[in-house]
């Protein structure tokens, strides 16, 4: 996708370059450590749920909602703990596969210090399989860990998968230090991501905010704008003309 000046009004508008899209191999990798079972707000009306319960709702309806967009994405699983190790391996389209899979989702005892070397290694190989077959290989990471940044060995010039990150840490304190886990977690997408890879982070434990995270991962990496112009949703405020107001009827939206 690239960015073409709009006259006069300074606005980027975009077009897609004519070329073939391809269907998408996504491998989730989802972290296990003690913090995916950290309490999360469901809504006013819900029952809390765990990191790791949202995360498999999350997943789900990402899931279902990519199939409607084209039947032939597949999904495979892993799970972070100290390293990666596979849950599923085989990438199927089929949702009851995913459903099982989520069954062996559980969290471990102590993680310690997160290697992403044996994640990127599993993607290099199995993205040249994807390659072999005509379709892409993206990578979806989500990490839950507020203070202990994740690591890596990779080499600079390889970069044959995409990568996306959804990061749920607490607020910052005197354990915790999520802007620095950010920072390695944007280092390493940058690192190894073939198209353009989004990292989205949340740290008010709410779950619609995990949910609307997903949703815009929807968007296929070889039609992605850059991030920095990534500019939904919108608030509904926002969207009003300067000379108007909501009338009695609005509904208020959190800018959250």
């Amino acid at each position: 996708m690239e960015g073409v000046e709009g006259e006069g009004s300074g606005a980027v508008r975009y077009t897609l370059r004519p070329e073939r899209v391809s269907n998408e191999d996504i491998l989730f990798c989802v972290d296990v450590d003690p913090e995916c079972m950290s309490e999360m707000k469901s809504g006013p009306n819900g029952r809390p749920l765990t990191r790791l319960d949202s995360i498999k709702q999350a997943i789900l309806l990402f899931i279902n909602a990519k199939l409607t967009i084209n039947p032939e994405h597949r999904f495979a699983f892993s799970v972070l703990a100290k390293s990666v190790s596979w849950i599923r391996k085989e990438f199927s389209s089929d949702v009851e596969s995913a459903k099982a899979a989520f069954r062996a989702l559980h969290p471990t005892s102590s993680s310690g210090h997160a290697d992403l070397t044996t994640l990127f290694r599993i993607a290099a190989h199995e993205a040249k399989k994807s390659r072999a077959q005509k379709r892409i290989l993206r990578v979806i990471l989500i990490y839950c860990r507020s203070s202990l940044q994740p690591q890596h060995q990779w080499p600079v010039n390889q970069k044959i998968f995409t990568m996306d990150v959804v990061y749920l840490h607490d607020k910052p304190g005197p354990d915790n230090c999520p802007q620095l886990v950010y920072d390695k977690l944007v280092e390493a997408l940058e690192h190894v991501t073939e198209f353009e890879g989004y990292i989205l982070e949340s740290g008010q434990g709410l779950s619609r905010t995990l949910f609307r995270h997903m949703c815009l991962l929807l968007s296929h990496p070889q039609q992605r704008c850059s991030q920095d112009y990534l500019d939904i949703p919108k608030s509904l405020a926002k969207r009003l003309p300067a000379d108007s107001a909501p009338g009695d009827d609005s509904i208020p939206v959190s800018s959250q």
